[in-house]
């Protein structure tokens, strides 16, 4: 997260700092032709004037020598020329030099003979092309008796414009490292209560309560969101304590009172006259046994659901300490148990126990099935699929849709022993390690019945986890 915030606040002050570099940039070039251009033009002024003067009295060896020394001094060419455009003076000693007849000069010196003068540049960057021209009208108005011409190298302009921009970098290069340098810290104490609150989160999603946020560190308003989480996942605690309190309490209170009332209603049956006594006494033992049956279930129900982490575990290590189990089982059912499961899968096992699940599954096939075998088989890819199948008579489309329901049981079942709870239980456990429960049709029986088949899908876990 901290790494993600980052990368949005760089490029934000990159951005800010190009925002405000490259108006101030544009500015300090113009600043700089600005200067340029007005310093150069009060010298071509200066030699207009003195050109005037010098075309009107005949005596133009001053001018001259201005030129010359000019030229020595700034190393730059300037020239008097007359309306047709031939070189007067020079500060080549007079010779025409042969800047005058470039493409540059003649679009300028046209302007200036017409009597105007040119147009200032805007901004001159490091990179123009070409040098900066400047012409001077020699007379006023329609009465131009020449003109005064000079052909100034924009390169100190460049590096003079380089070296402020430079300057202008450095200033904002060091306030954007400042940022970020506090950016930094500023960031990782703004998102440390996220990431702790992230990984409570975590840890509560997993089955412990027992994780809260840290309150101390952070903005107000992240500790404020702290406490509140915490008041909350407390409340969540309580309440979820609570329940499984009152299951296990109301349970274990009610087994001793149906103990002594099943004990009582058996010995009734010595005092009991006639077929229609003998089969309620019947009936009211097996309900007292149902009854028994719930509350065990319920106790059994409320001991897996009290764990909620899902954790790796190696299928072959699961089968082993219950295969004989089961295997005993179907000798005593009359049926055969079939099991063919690669070895080597590993794949999360879900809160309570995978062998938990795989009893209950297998306890159910064997109990509640009228078919003769009981099949499990298995396959891995990215997720562990664990089919347990029967030949039985089955159930149709739509029980099977109703029967992960708590308490259902199919209308076939009713004098079954059972409390309609193991598959929804299953099923729960199954969902909380991120996996999925479902019930399809079985293997085919003689009759046509379709069998039922209980799929487990978990996900599997590498080899070197």
């Amino acid at each position: 997260m901290l790494r993600r915030l980052l990368i949005v606040l760089i490029p934000l002050a990159i951005l800010l700092a190009g925002a405000l570099g490259v108006p101030l940039a544009t500015t300090v070039a113009q600043g700089e032709t600005q200067d340029m251009y007005v310093d150069r033009l009060n010298d071509v002024g200066r030699f207009a004037s003195l050109a005037e003067t010098a075309l009107s009295t005949g005596r133009v060896e001053a001018l001259q020598m201005e030129l010359e020394r000019y030229g020595e001094l700034y190393q730059t060419p300037v020239a008097l020329l007359d309306p047709g455009g031939e070189v007067v003076l020079s500060s080549d000693s007079g010779a025409s030099p042969p800047w005058v007849g470039t493409p540059e000069v003649q679009g300028v010196l046209i302007q200036a003979l017409a009597g105007y003068r040119p147009e200032p540049p805007t901004v001159l960057w490091p990179w123009s092309d070409g040098p900066l021209v400047l012409a001077e009208p020699v007379g006023r108005d329609s009465e131009v008796v020449g003109v005064i011409v000079t052909v100034w190298s924009i390169d100190g302009l460049g590096a003079t414009v380089l070296s402020r921009w430079g300057r202008l970098a450095l200033l904002g290069v060091i306030p954007t490292v400042l940022l970020l340098a506090v950016a930094w810290p500023v960031s990782r104490w703004v998102l440390r209560p996220v990431r702790e609150l992230d990984e409570a989160t975590a840890a509560i999603a997993d089955g412990d309560l027992s994780a809260r946020a840290n309150v101390s560190d952070g903005p107000p308003e992240l500790r404020r969101l702290a406490v509140s989480f915490n008041s909350m996942i407390e409340a969540v605690e309580r309440s979820a304590h609570r329940q499984r309190a009152f299951v296990s309490d109301a349970s274990h209170q009610l087994r001793n009172p149906l103990t002594s009332l099943r004990l009582a209603v058996e010995n009734l049956r010595p005092f009991l006259r006639g077929d229609a006594a003998l089969d309620a006494h019947s009936i009211a033992i097996d309900e007292a046994k149902g009854m028994n049956r719930m509350l065990n279930a319920l106790l059994a129900a409320t001991r897996l659901e009290s764990f909620r982490r899902a954790e790796p575990v190696e299928l072959d290590l699961v089968l082993e300490t219950r295969v004989e189990r089961w295997r005993a089982l179907a000798d005593s059912a009359g049926l055969d148990i079939q099991i063919e499961v690669p070895t080597g899968m590993v794949l999360l096992e879900p809160p309570g126990g995978l062998g938990s699940v795989l009893d209950e599954l297998v306890s159910n096939a064997l109990r509640l099935s009228d078919g003769s075998t009981v099949h499990m088989s298995a396959t891995a890819a990215e997720v562990v699929e664990l089919r347990v199948s029967d030949d039985g008579t089955g159930l149709d489309p739509e029980e099977r849709a109703a029967a992960l329901g708590r308490f259902w049981r199919a209308p076939k079942h009713q004098n079954t022993v059972g409390t309609g709870l193991g598959l929804a239980i299953c099923a729960e456990l199954v969902e909380a390690a991120g996996g999925e429960l479902r019930l399809e049709a079985g293997m085919h029986n003689d009759s046509g019945g379709a069998g039922l088949a209980v799929v487990v899908r978990l996900p599997a876990v590498p080899h070197d986890h």
